[in-house]
């Protein structure tokens, strides 16, 4: 028999005393890299702020000055005297939203899921709006809405021009300087925002989701009201904010498109500070715009159901 010895464990060394860690290094690094950032939003979009907020509480006039009152009253004779531009400039946002919506999703669902080969070039075509000048883009459209032109026509052989006549959308056979001419034209300048979130949204989704809901007999539709639309979630919340926010506040369109009738309330902005020169009006115009988009996107964010944006 053999036996195995084992030698006896070497004796306890005195326990060294406790070190504090180092001190990391470069941690503050990335407080650094935000600190452009800070600045320029301190600078570019704080302090402006912090000024019309100012510049709303004012009186006096440009001759003789301004000076802080803090008259809020200016708030509400400002709402009081525009309140139909406000009125106006949200339905105008969002009918141009629900249009992008209802033209950028299967067009976003096509790249997506079907465009092959092709995928590239049609989101080139998507973005080349972006190529030309905002201004140069809406001016095209006095020459699609021109009367007697090709498209006005086609409407009035489809009759489409009776029914947005009768909700008053456009005057008889004219389109131009109509609320549909301002809508088209919102619509056209923002549907790339509706559609390249779209499409994020859906490309991230995993095709064996859809295999697997063929597997389980689901029509096509059904697929698509239970997989691919609620997780194209976040691309349809992304969008529609992309696309109502800025058209809410535009008024290149309704200034080359409409007429004094379908004026928004950026136009009365617009007006305030560089004609009429009522800087505290503008302020405050621009501040209750300001506060009624940021209550809508809250509601609409929750009511949504996702803050997974895109």
């Amino acid at each position: 028999m053999t036996t195995t010895l084992t030698e006896a464990p070497p004796p306890l060394s005195p326990s060294a005393p406790e070190r504090t860690p180092p001190r990391r290094r470069g941690r503050l690094t990335p407080y650094w890299l935000l600190l452009p950032g800070i600045l320029w939003l301190v600078v570019f979009f704080a302090l402006p702020m912090v000024y019309q907020a100012s510049t709303s509480v004012q009186t006096g006039s440009l001759e003789q000055g301004y000076e802080v009152t803090w008259h809020f009253a200016t708030y509400w004779d400002a709402l009081s005297a525009y309140g139909p531009q406000f009125l106006r400039s949200v339905v105008y946002a969002a009918a141009a939203t629900v249009l992008c919506l209802l033209l950028g999703y299967p067009l976003a669902y096509l790249i997506a899921f079907r465009a092959g080969r092709w995928r590239n070039l049609i989101m080139v075509l998507v973005i080349a709006p972006f190529f030309t000048s905002f201004l140069i883009r809406t001016l095209a459209w006095k020459t699609i809405l021109a009367d007697g032109g090709p498209l006005v026509g086609a409407l009035n052989t489809l009759h489409v021009l009776d029914v947005t006549g009768w909700l008053g959308w456009t005057a008889g056979d004219r389109v131009l300087a109509t609320p549909l001419a301002v809508v088209c034209g919102l619509t056209y300048n923002f549907l790339p925002f509706m559609i390249l979130p779209l499409y994020t949204s859906l490309e991230r989704i995993d095709p064996r989701l859809h295999e697997a809901s063929g597997d389980l007999y689901a029509r096509p539709f059904t697929t698509f009201r239970k997989v691919t639309f609620p997780l194209s979630m976040p691309g349809v919340v992304s969008g529609t904010l992309l696309t109502f926010i800025p058209a809410t506040g535009d008024y290149v369109n309704a200034d080359l498109l409409g007429s004094t009738d379908t004026r928004m309330v950026g136009n009365v902005i617009q007006t305030q500070f560089l004609r009429v020169l009522d800087y505290p009006t503008a302020a405050a115009l621009s501040f209750i715009l300001m506060a009624a988009i940021l209550l809508m996107v809250t509601v609409y964010i929750r009511r949504s159901g996702t803050e997974d944006l895109v």
